[in-house]
């Protein structure tokens, strides 16, 4: 289907459900989808770090595209995470995606070798030119230790090259200028900047962003979709009240104990579990290496559900 220029809205980065002998589940994948459809998404983000795309090989991948854009069938975009180390294994993932049927990519820079912002900007000129499909800028230093700049963002969008932005950076400052610019600029036309960022929706809508890729919005997609409709609305008060109930359920990510596990373990373990408490997905097993949530842990993110008045 074609992109609405810009994509706004909700665009959860969906959980991808493993079976317990670390399959893709496709059953509980379909049931996910449904689940998000249902709550009336604007969009899917398949395979980005909600869905533990480091760690799926190739096959998972590609399955996990396939699953998601037959049984969509054009209701909502379909964006495609195509990360990788470099420049020609994302175009390899990307001729992947696609031919699985995927809308649109989304790729981070480059990283494992540290890049200069103007071998980035190459990067995401070679994605585009190979392709011709509708590319998304994933812009996460945390885990690619790059930045992408406001300037190299504009910049691309006004080439042509970029679509969109997925700001996961949690540089508040870098974003609005991207909003800014991409409003302000005569040559930057129908650029989609999206947050990452489960916490901070209203403020991110309230600043002039398109929309957000929640990763919670797997376990409460109707609390963000009502979230953002309330800001377009400008219903700020009742978003502010709705972005507190969402920032109390996020806490679930924190189950997790630091001790024996990390923050992927803890976080996607508790999404997982939530949705497996919920009943969306048959197992909440996440890909190794990450460790499993213990009962009590499991138990704990039940808590948080209740008190968020979904379960």
């Amino acid at each position: 289907m074609t992109i609405p220029a810009p994509l706004n809205g909700v665009v959860p980065p969906v959980c991808t459900p493993l079976t317990p002998d670390s399959e893709v589940d496709t059953a509980s994948l379909v049931a996910l989808v449904d689940h998000l459809l249902e709550a009336g998404v604007d969009g899917l983000f398949v395979l980005g770090s909600t869905s533990e795309v480091a760690f799926l090989p190739d096959a998972h991948r590609r399955l996990v595209v396939e699953t998601v854009t037959r049984h969509v069938a054009g209701q909502v975009p379909v964006l495609a995470g195509v990360i990788d180390t470099a420049t020609l294994r994302v175009v390899r993932h990307a001729e992947t995606a696609l031919a699985a049927g995927a809308d649109a990519l989304v790729a981070t820079a480059p990283f494992y070798t540290r890049t200069h912002p103007a071998e980035i900007a190459e990067h995401f000129r070679l994605i585009a030119r190979r392709t011709g499909a509708p590319l998304f800028a994933y812009d996460l230093p945390v885990s690619v230790h790059s930045k992408l700049g406001a300037e190299l963002v504009l910049e691309l969008a006004a080439e042509g090259v970029l679509a969109g932005l997925k700001d996961s950076s949690g540089d508040e400052g870098g974003f609005r200028s991207v909003v800014l610019g991409a409003r302000s600029r005569a040559d930057v036309d129908g650029f989609s900047v999206l947050t990452g960022s489960e916490l901070t929706v209203d403020s991110a809508l309230a600043m002039g962003a398109a929309g957000v890729v929640p990763g919670l919005g797997n376990v409460d997609p109707a609390g963000y979709v009502r979230l953002h409709r309330l800001c377009v609305a400008g219903e700020w008060a009742l978003a502010r009240a709705e972005q507190e109930r969402l920032c109390g359920l996020f806490g679930m990510v924190g189950v997790g104990d630091p001790a024996r596990m990390g923050r992927s373990s803890s976080a996607l373990g508790a999404f997982k579990a939530a949705l497996y408490l919920r009943g969306v997905i048959a197992c909440p097993l996440t890909a190794a290496p990450q460790l499993p949530l213990s009962a009590s842990e499991v138990a704990a993110v039940g808590k948080y559900l209740a008190a968020a008045g979904l379960l």
